[in-house]
């Protein structure tokens, strides 16, 4: 089947470019996230077409005052994967590599019009590739911006500018388990371990990212860590990147961690105190009922409200969040820069030297 995409020269194989192999959980998505200046207000938004089951989907979500209200939406996607809208959301390449734009049109007293804008160029994050035995779960690439935000947010009539605000936008493909689940599990079975910490953050002159992959001894699987000088857009791929967390009691989340690597002038630290948590499953990821890829007919729009201050952070459907967080970053010639991001986190299963022991015991 010929496709809107098919008249552009992006053919990586004879096939059109409806049809994207023959695995079934093969994906492609956009995510986005902004925050104010103080860490406040924050937006997180999601965009995913699903070629195999033919499904387009999409979230966006707003947080303020602990409260996160979010719009879900899919739809069957027709084989056309340049349309980037489902219902109200809306996702719009203004620049490749350079400018996108979201917009949602009113859903339950919120809207937005919001322009994210490179201040550097993509990196190209490490393939994931994570296997059990002869099932392959992750083969994913990714490539992650951090961003200038203008624009604004709408909530209940009340306009919220945003221009001033830092984020970070992301694209990413392959193959990672979507829609239903396998009716056939890989065996032998086991306990699923999966541990992931993520952390893009926002300087005035870099732009520092940080990622880990571990298995249950903590030896990491996919582990990276660049800097970012955003005046000559030079791209440092450190060396040794490690981390060290603090635990919140009761529960799988971080409250503070520190993050080091080396550099070519030598050590680098970044210190992070994490002022809130955004719920992944707000965007859908891990979502009970409007989970990634699932199908729910030709056109369904949702809302939601979760209130996080009430969140049990014991609860299994809790442990994926974002950690908006303050950041200080102790460059190798004594220099220090204050800024913000995100330390995302899922810690599942087993982490050796974080003391997890099981499939979901607390700290």
């Amino acid at each position: 089947m010929l496709t809107k995409a098919d008249d552009y020269p992006i053919h990586q194989t004879s096939e059109p470019i409806a049809y994207a192999g023959t695995d079934r959980n093969f994906y492609d998505r956009y995510f986005f996230n902004a925050q104010s200046p103080d860490g406040t207000r924050f937006m997180g938004g999601a965009l995913g077409v699903y070629p195999h089951l033919n499904v387009m989907d999409g979230a966006f979500c707003w947080l303020e005052n602990g409260v996160q209200r979010s719009v879900f939406v899919s739809r069957l996607l027709g084989m056309e994967r340049m349309d980037t809208q489902v219902g109200p959301l809306s996702v719009e390449i203004v620049e490749p590599l350079k400018r996108v734009r979201v917009r949602l049109a009113e859903t339950d007293g919120l809207s937005a019009d919001l322009l994210f804008e490179g201040r550097h160029h993509p990196i190209e994050e490490p393939r994931f590739i994570w296997r059990h035995g002869p099932r392959t779960l992750m083969d994913v690439t990714r490539m992650t911006q951090n961003v200038a935000i203008s624009g604004h947010v709408t909530v209940d009539g009340v306009r919220r500018d945003c221009s001033g605000w830092r984020g970070t936008r992301d694209r990413s493909w392959g193959v990672r388990q979507i829609g239903a689940a396998d009716p056939q599990p890989p065996v032998p079975v086991r306990d699923p371990q999966f541990f992931w910490l993520w952390a893009p953050l926002n300087f005035e002159r870099h732009a520092l990212y940080f990622h880990t992959n571990d298995d249950a001894e903590g030896v990491p699987w996919n582990r990276s860590a660049v800097l970012v000088d955003l005046a000559s857009g030079a791209e440092t791929k450190l060396a040794n990147p490690r981390f060290k967390l603090d635990l919140q009691p009761g529960g799988r989340r971080a409250t503070s961690a520190v993050l080091a690597a080396d550099a070519p002038g030598g050590p680098l630290e970044v210190h992070l105190s994490i002022d809130q948590n955004f719920q992944m499953h707000g965007i859908g990821y891990t979502h009970p009922q409007y989970g990634h890829g699932a199908w729910r007919g030709d056109l369904d729009v949702q809302t939601e409200r979760f209130d996080c201050r009430a969140a049990d952070i014991g609860a299994f459907s809790n442990v994926h969040i974002q950690g908006l967080c303050a950041a200080e970053l102790r460059l190798p010639d004594g220099s220090i820069e204050k800024g913000r991001g995100v330390l995302e986190q899922m810690m599942m299963g087993p982490h050796a030297p974080s003391g997890f022991k099981e499939l979901y015991d607390l700290a």
